[in-house]
C-alpha cells in the first residue's frame, strides 16, 4: 500500500468517525422517503400506484416494508409524483 492509499484510508476513517459522533459535514446523508405514505395520501392500492407511475409492484413491495431502497433515479420520480402527482400521471401516460 502506498502512502497516498494510507491517507485516503485514514481520511475516510476520520469523516465515519465525525459523523458517528453527529459531524454530517463532510457525508451524504440520504434520509428515508415514506413511500407507503405517498401512496395511501394518493388513495392508491399498491397494484394502481405501480401501474400508473411504471414501477414494478415487486419493487414497490420491496420499498415498503424496507427490504430495498430506492436508488436515485427512483428518489427523483418519488419526490415528483409526491410533489405534483397529477402531472406525473399525466407526463407517464404518453407514450414513451
Amino acid at each position: 500500500m502506498n502512502d497516498e492509499n494510507f491517507k485516503g484510508i485514514v481520511v475516510g476513517l476520520e469523516d465515519a468517525i465525525g459523523f458517528m459522533q453527529g459531524d454530517d459535514s463532510r457525508a451524504t446523508v440520504h434520509h428515508a422517503m415514506d413511500i407507503k405514505a405517498i401512496r395511501k395520501a394518493l388513495g392508491k392500492t399498491q397494484e394502481q400506484f405501480a401501474a400508473t407511475y411504471h414501477i414494478p409492484r415487486g419493487t414497490l413491495r420491496d420499498w415498503e416494508q424496507g427490504r430495498r431502497v430506492p436508488d436515485a433515479p427512483a428518489r427523483a420520480l418519488l419526490t415528483i409524483i409526491s410533489r405534483d402527482p397529477i402531472a406525473a400521471e399525466r407526463l407517464l401516460a404518453g407514450p414513451v
